[in-house]
């Protein structure tokens, strides 16, 4: 069925959006290089350029179709297959395999064990010519779970979702003989972060020649991201803390140094030190290893803390500050502490020339509680090491009516309101990626935008390395 496609004025002027970043201090800090991103985004003429590509076009209303053909015929069902059987991060076999076989089955060739990941895998299409390679990522690892692990973040549909739109558009290559090709990249385990798979893979040279890069995630509302720097959830620093000490038996634990009260004590430092951190801090932990018997004490124990802050500098001041706690922790317990940190999850780049096209179309589609306004810079990967050397878009469609991470959430994967939204994902994709294979002008104009925030991005981070001085701390004096 052909889908014609009307914008209205209203949606022409919406599409008008200007760089917003997240708290007051990196608006203000930043407020010149946010006024230069203003002018860069004001220059591309995007509500032109959106009614353009939205206007009626019959080759990319097929496209769509056959994204949706797909969906209903196999892929939905796939998707509740998958959601109904979990698997956590670096263990999803059985959903790997039956994605890649459905890519196989497809004229993909698929190569797996990529980057020294067991469950990551790249799948190329065999028909691919010359030309844009457009790359899908798609996700599939679950939550662990405390009672049981499950798809709480819908990543069971993201695979599915993904390939409805590779498959529909690289037929469309083929039959219409336009130039380009398709790849799916498979990355496991987002839910682990450490180690980090995209920025693994982007590392071993996984990513390479890809012009462009789309990917699925569930959502509790329809909204467009602001152009700028940002990530899904925070600049991440992913600390474990490992004390160790000496064992002794509990009736005469004097005799020994107890590592579980190292931990402890690092728990009870980071909560003394909350109220001094910045609002938009965010510090989660759990212990992970407490030792083994209560008649022993215990001398290794470790914990697991994510330290979270919008922009990467002030996040930079959260670790040094509970590092320090963690040391302290040590010293007052008479145990040992060894840091370990992993620093991959940083800011990427959220394109707008992008995001307003993908917006633009689920709400054609019949996007439900759509958001009026655009929300904070988003950009499509976790990470940002892929997402600040590749230009992407991460649709996120209304979903679920639970939060994230929730058995309510997982549930919806499975009814009339995760499948509407994983439809409506897959349309969005399959077209956005059509407009990129067969529009010259538009691929310039992507490129333009994210050329022109990459080389804002150095001046954003120097603003910000202004706007968190230290404060200065007398030695104390006698009386």
């Amino acid at each position: 069925m052909r889908l014609a496609l009307r914008i209205t004025a209203v949606a022409i002027l919406a599409a008008t959006r200007t760089a917003a970043q997240e708290t007051p201090t990196e608006r203000s800090a930043a407020a010149d290089v946010i006024r230069r991103m203003n002018e860069l985004e004001r220059s591309l003429a995007l509500p032109q350029l959106v009614a353009r590509l939205t206007a009626r076009d019959a080759r990319r209303d097929a496209v769509i179709a056959r994204a949706r053909e797909l969906m209903d015929r196999e892929l939905l069902a796939m998707a509740d297959d998958i959601t109904r059987h979990p698997e956590v991060g670096f263990k999803e076999e059985r959903s790997v395999q039956i994605l890649t076989d459905y890519l196989k089955a497809h004229d993909f060739d698929v190569e797996t064990s990529v980057a020294g990941l067991k469950t990551a895998f790249v799948a190329r299409y065999k028909k691919g010519t010359p030309g844009p390679n457009l790359g899908v990522i798609i996700e599939y690892d679950a939550l662990r779970g405390t009672s049981r692990d499950f798809h709480g973040d819908q990543h069971s549909a993201q695979g599915p979702v993904g390939l409805a739109a590779a498959v529909a558009v690289a037929e469309f290559l083929t039959s219409s003989k336009t130039p380009g090709t398709v790849t799916v990249y498979g990355t496991p385990a987002e839910e682990i972060a450490s180690p980090a798979s995209k920025t693994v893979m982007y590392n071993a040279g996984v990513f390479k020649g890809t012009d462009v890069l789309v990917r699925s995630h569930s959502s509790t509302a329809t909204q467009a991201s602001a152009p700028g720097f940002g990530s899904c959830c925070m600049n991440i620093d992913v600390v474990r803390f490992v004390f160790s000490g000496a064992p002794a038996h509990q009736l005469q634990a004097w005799d020994g140094r107890d590592a579980l009260t190292g931990v402890i004590e690092l728990f009870n430092h980071i909560d003394a030190i909350r109220r001094t951190l910045r609002p938009e801090t965010r510090i989660q932990g759990i212990i992970t290893e407490g030792g083994k018997a209560p008649n022993v004490v215990p001398d290794r124990a470790a914990a697991e803390f994510w330290l979270r802050y919008p922009d990467p500098v002030y996040l930079a001041q959260v670790f040094d500050r509970v590092s320090d706690a963690a040391r302290a922790a040590a010293a007052a317990t008479g145990t040992k502490v060894r840091i370990d940190v992993d620093s991959s999850s940083r800011n990427g780049i959220s394109v707008a020339a992008l995001n307003e096209v993908a917006f633009t179309y689920l709400k054609q589609l019949g996007a439900t509680k759509v958001a009026a306004e655009p929300g904070r810079p988003v950009p499509y990967e976790e990470t940002g090491t892929v997402a600040t050397q590749i230009p992407g878009v991460g649709v996120t469609v209304h979903s679920s009516n639970g939060g994230y991470h929730t058995f309510e959430m997982e549930a919806d994967a499975l009814g009339a309101v995760g499948h509407h939204g994983f439809l409506l994902d897959a349309q969005a994709m399959a077209a956005l990626l059509y407009h990129f294979a067969t529009d010259a002008p538009y691929r310039a104009a992507v490129r333009r935008e994210f050329a022109g925030l990459q080389g804002l991005y150095a001046d954003y981070l120097a603003a910000l390395r202004e706007a968190y001085p230290l404060p200065k701390v007398s030695d104390p004096t006698g009386n």
